[in-house]
């Protein structure tokens, strides 16, 4: 319980973060994370068949 607490308290701060970028780097800011996200999925799973 108290994860999920500190999991919304995170994703609330950064929500009022990304509110004062201006819309171009909360999008590329989005990108660069979700990159990052899938790369680490794709070693990942490659790490699990080997």
């Amino acid at each position: 319980m108290i994860t999920l607490v500190a999991a919304l308290l995170l994703m609330g701060v950064m929500l009022g973060a990304v509110v004062h970028l201006p819309a171009p780097v909360s999008l590329a800011a989005a990108a660069a994370i979700g990159a990052w996200l899938l790369v680490f999925a794709v070693r990942e799973r490659r790490a699990r068949r080997g």
